[in-house]
């Protein structure tokens, strides 16, 4: 059985001027199905652009990312978006929901999309509201819901179309702390049933809910481990890590 999402020496290079700026510099990483996994770094380290090419939004300049099994290098555009619809459940820090439909209608729009008939949309859009504990909430509008609920409601709409991935940009960076704490624990409870969790963000104190963490800086990862090592948060002396290694995003 092959890996759930594989880079193989990945390099994503940007033409600045008359500079090639390396967002991503040769970075290779496997993870498997059930995973729970941050991948953590400053402004500028590459994490973006990671993700971008993990959620089918850019490719490689060389290498190749697998999904799946699939080389998402080598397809279209069309063929990307295929494949991002059908396999990558998204949580952005924003809940990019639509003010005027209820929670309900949220969650199901996009198996709407996907061409899903009404009742296997309400049953898909149900369960995933029960998994995040919104089942009593499903006639509301988001604007009668708090910040962490309305992130929930986000995550049951990524839940709603069977991902394999659900990949989580800075989910809790609009919320406050305690919020963004429970909006986590939610993430953690998926992943003990058994869903894989790829959570990208730039804060430690985020990152270590989550079970592996992998550091990027300049492109390069600088550590692939267990999230609970000490050496996960540490960042070498030279990058000035000393300022933000506790840093709490309010």
């Amino acid at each position: 059985m092959g890996h759930l999402i594989e880079f193989r020496d990945v390099y994503k290079i940007y033409q600045m001027g008359t500079e090639a700026v390396h967002a991503l510099d040769g970075v290779s990483l496997a993870i498997d199905q059930g995973e729970f996994v941050a991948i953590v770094g400053q402004s500028g380290s590459g994490k973006s652009t990671a993700m971008n090419i993990i959620g089918c939004l850019d490719v490689p300049t060389s290498g190749s990312y697998h999904l799946e099994g699939i080389d998402v290098s080598t397809l279209d555009d069309d063929q990307q978006a295929v494949i991002r619809n059908k396999l990558l459940g998204f949580v952005f820090q924003q809940y990019n929901l639509i003010p005027k439909l209820n929670v309900l209608e949220n969650v199901e729009l996009p198996l709407l999309y996907a061409g899903l008939p009404a009742g296997e949309r309400r049953q898909r859009a149900v369960q995933a509201l029960e998994r995040v504990s919104l089942a009593d909430k499903i006639r509301n509008l988001p604007s009668q819901l708090s910040g962490g609920q309305q992130q929930r409601v986000s995550i049951a709409r990524a839940l709603a179309g069977h991902p394999s991935v659900i990949l989580a940009d800075e989910p809790t960076g609009a919320l406050d702390s305690h919020t963004g704490r429970e909006v986590l624990g939610f993430l953690q409870k998926l992943n003990a049933e058994g869903d894989t969790v790829v959570l990208i963000t730039h804060d430690n104190s985020i990152a270590v809910r989550a079970k592996r963490i992998v550091r990027l800086q300049d492109g390069r990862v600088i550590y692939d481990g267990d999230a609970s090592d000490p050496r996960a948060v540490v960042q070498p002396a030279d990058s000035g890590a000393g300022a933000d290694a506790g840093e709490v995003r309010i």
